[in-house]
């Protein structure tokens, strides 16, 4: 394990720091999305009483009936809420980040799930109980014999393989593109119960308020996903003419591509920000993607660095200059504004594998200077250290730590110990903590600053197990 540090030099902001000019994301924002997620099954709950009649939770099957009833029209929410914080809404987006709701759509997804499949077994139970016949029967009978019933059996099937793929012991199995493109067939799943919940739910066929109020929530979520999803991005693309300048190697696997275009600050483009990229040749047209921009944006150039994860982004390297570029974003609020005022302005920065292309525009873009800002890039040899140079020639220009922790796990003590860490920062307590890289390197690095007490505000995760 080798740490260096280097020289601190006369401090300077660096002038591609942009003004602040967005609200600090915070904790109460997030606070504020789960009240209004849980505010959201009040609803939900009164239809589904309102359509419970005087009696009929006294039997067992009639039991098993309600609940699943009620599990599907909370199932039903619940994919309406999944398709809301994946539709890139800016509020959503700047005030409460990517990575918070990507981490509350995977929670609520496996909720969804598990109700969908509660609700389809209750009911087959519930009916099979009260009409004093074998479960099996029942489920044939269902299928057959109700209106859309196929339909939702065949919704709750996407849903189930939507989930399977979604587990991290499968997802991290799975090229991006593939994952991406199952979790499409979420859309086509939620038409299918649509159908199925009008035909064969009472709470909104007898209803015409209910059937309103129902058709109202799908119908804003799905404007929010065009505006935002598609004519915002459609729009900006043709406004700023995004092409491929150069390509060029980094390091072993990893690649940065240049890119220029018109106007592109009005994108207001933060560093530590990403954007979602398609590149219109003929290999790449059909895809997009997540990357974060690793250079603090200019008004005609932009510049994104990528390693070679197995995917269609080891094929980017053979890009050419002039190749038209779509995008979506800026997306996410993993940015300086994230910073806790009691901190200081101090920061400590975290980084291994691709981690490091966000870390490096902040590095570069952060105010402040003369140790103000503490870099730890963690790497299994110096070859996996892509912008090392780059991030050396600012430290030293502005008067930043950076430390190049390199070495496995086996060859030193470990590199995120309270006391390792207190050693390469002393001030470590006093500072902003933004880490990102792979899922191990930001859990080894989370519970170590757990352990040395750093509060949890204070700590900003950006995390590429999505």
């Amino acid at each position: 394990m080798t740490a260096t540090s280097s020289g601190p030099a006369h401090a300077r902001p660096s002038t591609a720091a942009a003004a602040t000019v967005l609200p600090r994301p915070g904790r109460g924002w997030t606070y504020a999305l789960v009240l209004a997620i849980a505010a959201g099954v009040v609803p939900i709950v009164m239809i589904w009483w309102q359509g419970t009649t005087a009696g009929s939770l006294d039997s067992a099957g009639g039991a098993l009936t309600a609940a699943g009833r009620i599990s599907g029209l909370l199932a039903a929410y619940l994919l309406l809420v999944l398709v809301a914080l994946m539709a890139r809404i800016p509020l959503l987006e700047h005030r409460v980040g990517s990575d918070v709701l990507t981490r509350a759509h995977r929670a609520l997804g496996e909720y969804t799930v598990s109700l969908a499949l509660g609700h389809a077994l209750l009911i087959i139970l519930g009916y099979a109980l009260s009409l004093r016949t074998n479960p099996v029967s029942e489920a044939v009978t269902l299928e057959l014999d109700y209106p859309d019933v196929l339909m939702a059996t065949a919704a709750l099937g996407l849903l189930l393989w939507v989930g399977i793929v979604s587990a991290r012991a499968v997802r991290r199995r799975m090229a991006y593109e593939s994952w991406y493109f199952i979790h499409l067939y979420v859309y086509l799943a939620m038409a299918l119960a649509f159908s199925h919940e009008f035909a064969d739910g009472s709470e909104f066929s007898d209803s015409p308020r209910n059937r309103s109020l129902w058709v109202g929530a799908h119908v804003l979520v799905g404007a929010l996903l065009v505006i935002y999803r598609v004519l915002v991005p459609i729009a900006r693309s043709l406004r700023h003419d995004v092409r491929v300048r150069s390509v060029v190697p980094e390091a072993a696997g990893v690649v940065s591509v240049h890119l220029t275009g018109r106007n592109l600050r009005r994108l207001r483009i933060e560093p530590g920000q990403f954007l979602r990229w398609r590149f219109l040749d003929r290999a790449h047209w059909w895809q997009s993607h997540p990357y974060s921009i690793s250079a603090p944006p200019r008004d005609r150039s932009l510049r994104i660095t990528v390693k070679d994860l197995g995917d269609a982004s080891g094929s980017l390297r053979h890009l050419r200059p002039g190749t038209k570029v779509w995008f979506e974003g800026p997306y996410g609020a993993f940015t300086a504004r994230r910073l806790d005022p009691g901190a200081g302005g101090k920061v400590l920065m975290i980084a291994g594998g691709a981690g490091i292309t966000p870390l490096r525009a902040m590095f570069e873009s952060l105010p402040g200077g003369g140790g103000s800002a503490v870099l730890l890039y963690r790497a299994s040899s110096p070859r996996e250290l892509p912008l090392y140079e780059e991030l050396a020639q600012i430290a030293q220009q502005r008067g930043f730590g950076l430390f190049p922790l390199v070495g496995t796990r086996e060859s030193g003590p470990d590199p995120f110990s309270p006391a390792e860490l207190h050693r390469l920062v002393p001030d470590l307590s006093d500072r902003d903590v933004y880490l990102c890289g792979p899922p191990g390197l930001v859990h080894a690095a989370k519970r170590g600053l757990r352990r040395a007490k750093i509060p949890g505000r204070r700590i900003h995760v950006e995390s590429f197990d999505l």
